[in-house]
């Protein structure tokens, strides 16, 4: 296990913690998920799991394909999903799943079957001239027919989350009308025009958080110090920095000495 600090004083998240560097946070959670995923299954016969992107999913993917983790999973009763999804290819380098295909579920990655590995519906939708709307549509009836119920909503065992350096989560932007209450749970998403890649999206609503067992934001590096600042000791308006709705209960944050460096709270060992 890498060395954590435990930041106090922030009202929320059932716990923030620190590593030293983006390789500690992904060893941090590739440890929970392997924990969690072990216990549901044990209890329930599956796991759902919801993967994000970006630097941190490349380090998290490296961490779970360690032997020890390899085996601590039945990976054969793992389902893995995705938060988010640019409308590319697969073999495009913003695609998410095409990442994840790489870093995770390829020949020498974790043993996913298959049939249990649910990407947006991208390739289809691009190959029939379909849109992001079908898209979110489609996999938002995957989602009902597949996941178990919490509250009336598909509930994942992990939703996996990064920080944009705006402060959004999965491609819910500041102001985005996914923020608004009774939103559908899968949503297209209009090009940003403010954060590359300007590519349209297709995104899960936060509504999901709040029903998931676990979430798990992962923040890494010195850029998004101010953000990270900003977002857990100002004012609570999530309209405004998203990232505020994994301000919750059943929520880990792990954040790396760079991103946790304008922090002046409390820390003691974790």
């Amino acid at each position: 296990m890498p060395t954590l600090q435990r930041i106090e004083g922030v009202t929320g998240p059932s716990a923030i913690l620190v590593a030293p560097d983006l390789t500690g946070i992904a060893a941090a959670a590739a440890d929970r998920i392997a924990d969690w995923s072990a216990e549901t299954i044990a209890a329930r016969g599956s796991a759902h799991i919801a993967l994000t992107g970006g630097s941190s999913a490349s380090a998290l993917a490296a961490a779970l394909r360690e032997p020890r983790r390899q085996t601590s999973i039945d990976w054969a009763q793992a389902h893995i999903w995705w938060g988010d999804e640019r409308l590319v290819p697969s073999d495009h380098p913003d695609s998410n799943f095409g990442a994840a295909l790489h870093d995770l579920l390829g020949p020498d990655g974790v043993p996913v079957p298959p049939a249990n590995i649910h990407p947006f519906p991208i390739e289809t939708a691009l190959a029939d001239g379909q849109d992001a709307d079908w898209i979110a549509e489609a996999y938002a009836t995957e989602l009902v027919t597949t996941l178990p119920h919490r509250e009336g909503l598909p509930a994942f065992e992990v939703i996996l989350l990064g920080m944009g350096p705006d402060g959004h989560v999965l491609s819910v932007f500041p102001g985005s009308p996914a923020l608004e209450r009774d939103t559908p749970i899968v949503m297209a998403v209009p090009a940003p025009t403010h954060v590359e890649p300007h590519v349209a999206r297709v995104t899960l609503s936060p509504r999901l958080l709040s029903v998931a067992r676990h979430v798990l934001l992962m923040v890494s590096g010195a850029a998004k110090a101010t953000m990270v600042r900003q977002v857990l000791t100002g004012e609570r308006d999530p309209h405004r920095w998203p990232a505020q709705l994994a301000l919750r209960e059943n929520a880990t944050w792990l954040l790396d000495a760079g991103s946790a460096a304008e922090l002046d709270l409390p820390r003691v060992p974790a």
